[in-house]
């Protein structure tokens, strides 16, 4: 996953679980348990760093061999 797609859907995944979260925080008890899930799942695809030096070094490699 590189830096836009990464931070596309982080951010999408931190929307949707504040969403979730803010009206139906007095409702259903797993609504809130599966937003804050939500949140957590999108701050670790926003700051996963790991995964884009994976991908910048396949990239080099293949720089490398075609010239």
């Amino acid at each position: 996953m590189n830096k836009t797609s990464r931070t596309i859907t982080g951010m999408f995944l931190i929307f949707v679980g504040i969403g979730l979260l803010i009206p139906l925080f007095f409702g259903f008890w797993i609504t809130v348990i599966f937003s804050i899930l939500l949140l957590i799942l999108g701050f670790y695809i926003l700051f996963n760093k790991d995964e884009d030096i994976i991908e910048e070094r396949k990239d080099k490699r293949r720089a490398n061999k075609n010239g």
